[in-house]
């Protein structure tokens, strides 16, 4: 088959790794356009660097990209990790449609933010969809579906490199086979179970040392790295990456730093404690939590988010 790869970033770019080294019929690659100063997309060096033809249109709204993506006559796209609106215009132009990823069990999670969200609210399963995208958000039929186990000490990244991203370059060939082979499904979503959650933003993720410890817990791991959890200490604000769980509580107040080591802090929390190894101050690289404590004056007794 001809394939079109559409994506950014690393995933797209082993994507279109996986299918070359299978010897794969790509005949041009989309990728979003890079803004003033960013450097260049990983799947666009690396498509370049392969001598693939690059496009980066601004809009799929056009009928001028619909022409360009038809010259390539096409049998099958494949949407690896795309941002921009693509409408059903583009998506049916190639023989046998488009088919994308999306790192949730749909139609559970859809929306921009889908690893996030699981991991803080404490759900102890994930998974990823390839699906026939369409106008709506995440809506199209499902070709196929993996699941995935959140482990308690999972956090946004391991859970995305470690399972979602590799089983996701997988699912992405495996749909390709089934397309080819005739045998894709397209098994319609139970829209009355869907969920929408935009973008984990900051204001999301602000610890609030009187929540239990599970979820204070739950929310650190779901925003690391991205936007990371945060607290204050005398009003300025210090993300907070990697911790562990303490369950011998104390009878302090939530937020009350209860020890502090050669790399990290301990803060109580209800029901238990949170041992803080690696933070980032405001405007400041990572370091340890103990090297921050040294440099804001804190001490054993001193309250967090207060």
């Amino acid at each position: 088959m001809r394939i079109i790869v559409n994506g950014q970033q690393a995933f797209g770019k082993s994507v279109l790794e996986a299918l070359l080294e299978r010897g794969e019929e790509v005949v041009g690659v989309y990728c979003a356009p890079e803004k003033e100063g960013q450097r260049a997309d990983p799947l666009k060096e690396y498509a370049v660097e392969r001598g693939l033809p690059v496009f980066q249109p601004r809009s799929y709204r056009k009928e001028e990209v619909w022409e360009q993506i038809a010259s390539l006559k096409p049998d099958l796209c494949v949407m690896a990790y795309v941002t921009l609106f693509v409408p059903e215009e583009a998506l049916a132009i190639p023989t046998h449609g488009s088919i994308q990823y999306h790192p949730s069990l749909l139609p559970l999670h859809r929306g921009p933010s889908s690893i996030n969200w699981p991991i803080i609210w404490g759900e102890k399963r994930t998974g990823l969809t390839i699906f026939w995208p369409d106008n709506g958000l995440d809506e199209g039929p499902i070709l196929l579906q993996k699941e995935v186990e959140i482990g308690d000490e999972d956090t946004l990244g391991s859970l995305y490199f470690n399972h979602l991203f590799p089983l996701g370059v997988q699912a992405m060939l495996e749909g390709v086979d089934l397309v080819r082979e005739g045998r894709a499904p397209r098994v319609d979503q139970d829209h009355t179970k869907a969920t929408y959650e935009g973008w984990c933003k900051p204001e999301h993720v602000e610890i609030r040392w009187n929540m239990p410890l599970q979820a204070t817990w739950n929310m650190i791991r779901g925003a690391d790295p991205q936007p990371g959890a945060w607290t204050r200490f005398e009003g300025k604000e210090v993300k907070i990456f990697d911790s562990r769980k303490v369950m011998e509580a104390r009878s302090v107040q939530p937020g009350q730093v209860t020890a502090i080591d050669g790399e990290a802090i301990t803060v109580a929390a209800p029901d238990g404690q949170l041992r803080i190894e690696r933070v980032r101050p405001q405007g400041a690289k990572k370091m340890t939590a103990a090297e921050w404590a040294a440099a804001a004056g804190i001490k054993v007794g001193a309250r967090l988010g207060v």
